[in-house]
């Protein structure tokens, strides 16, 4: 229970949290709010957003020429709200500074296990972790979801029959001439037709689509590298770390250590969600 409202005298916070929710976009224009949430940014050592939080620090003009996290659904309003401020919609908690904000409600769990780290060290975070039966912390840059779900093509578009073959065949040549070739079309056709159903060309459908692919098998399986590349459709190992590092800031092994899932899944049981 609450011990004290924000009307009630007290002393600098060390890190102040404010909670998302539905509710956060009725006191925006809430002036005690507001001023009481500045107010607490100049004296406190952390400020914190959970999920859509981060509108209540706009609304007290915080989040101006900074980098942030919210909620996928909310980042659209976001951005037209507070144009001056840089969203980042594909990570699950940000550090800009002091400064910290999160995606979503159980992103917030990886926030406070960073800050328990950040106080206390990482065998504190990790005895936490434990105790709460989460994994240790993600790093705040793995996405909020898979970047394939945003370019699905709807079921009833040929563009849908492309993306499918590319899923199960992510080692096969998926160059735009090669793919035009396979369906039945001009490679201009395909170009024009795939970016019209998805947003995106075809190029970066197949790189996103390999990239996901590998990111799943180093989070689940043993599987060496030099496999995972040859299965995912890269040239070589030292391919698929070139588009690792350009996509994602990080080489795979890097990857694994850090997104490694608590138990591996099978091989097997892999690829019979891909087939």
């Amino acid at each position: 229970m609450p011990t004290r409202t924000i009307f009630d005298a007290a002393r600098p916070f060390d890190t102040v949290l404010v909670p998302g929710g539905l509710g956060v976009f009725d006191v925006l224009d809430d002036s005690a709010v507001t001023n009481w949430v500045s107010e607490q940014a100049r004296n406190c050592r952390r400020l914190c957003a959970i999920c859509n939080g981060g509108f209540a620090l706009g609304a007290a003009g915080l989040i101006k020429s900074r980098t942030v996290s919210t909620h996928w659904m909310d980042v659209a309003r976001m951005r037209s709200m507070f144009p001056d401020t840089n969203i980042d919609p594909d990570r699950i908690y940000i550090k800009d500074g002091s400064l910290y904000t999160t995606a979503g409600v159980t992103a917030g769990i990886d926030l406070s296990l960073l800050l328990i780290e950040e106080d206390y060290g990482k065998a504190m975070a990790l005895a936490v972790a434990k105790y709460l039966i989460v994994y240790l912390r993600r790093m705040g840059g793995q996405s909020q979801f898979s970047p394939l779900l945003e370019v699905q093509a709807s079921s009833d578009s040929p563009v849908a029959s492309i993306q499918e073959y590319i899923l199960q065949h992510l080692q096969a040549n998926h160059s735009v001439s090669a793919v035009a070739e396979r369906f039945h079309m001009s490679a201009r056709n395909l170009s024009r037709v795939f970016r019209k159903s998805t947003g995106t060309t075809l190029l970066s459908f197949v790189n996103d689509a390999r990239i996901d692919a590998a990111r799943r098998y180093l989070e689940t399986t043993d599987m060496a590298i030099k496999e995972i590349a040859a299965r995912c459709g890269f040239e070589s190992a030292e391919h698929l770390r070139r588009r690792f590092a350009d996509r994602l800031d990080m080489g795979p092994q890097d990857y694994r250590r850090r997104f490694r899932s608590a138990e591996s899944v099978s091989t097997v049981n892999f690829l019979t969600m891909h087939s």
